[in-house]
């Protein structure tokens, strides 16, 4: 049997690497249609909260400098 140099103190841990199984996994389950429904509004809900908050985030990031209207005051104005 072939042996490693380094010291291992599990057997199989020295064997996993040439270990190879023989049981097939059963097939995966495919998604029921109210499954896939239910995946296809979560994302299309995360999606629509990403475009809408950089919608609305975008002003708010603008680094113009200059405020969009300039208001004086009433009183200021009848002097």
């Amino acid at each position: 049997m072939f042996r490693r140099r380094e010291s291992v103190p599990f057997s199989f841990v020295a064997e996993a690497d040439r270990f190879r199984s023989n049981v097939t996994p059963p097939p995966r389950r495919r998604p029921s249609a109210s499954q896939l429904a239910s995946r296809s509004l979560v994302g299309l809900t995360l999606i629509a909260g990403f475009a809408g908050s950089l919608l609305f985030g975008l002003p708010a990031l603008d680094t113009d400098g200059t405020p969009p209207h300039s208001r004086t005051s009433e009183a200021s104005q009848h002097r």
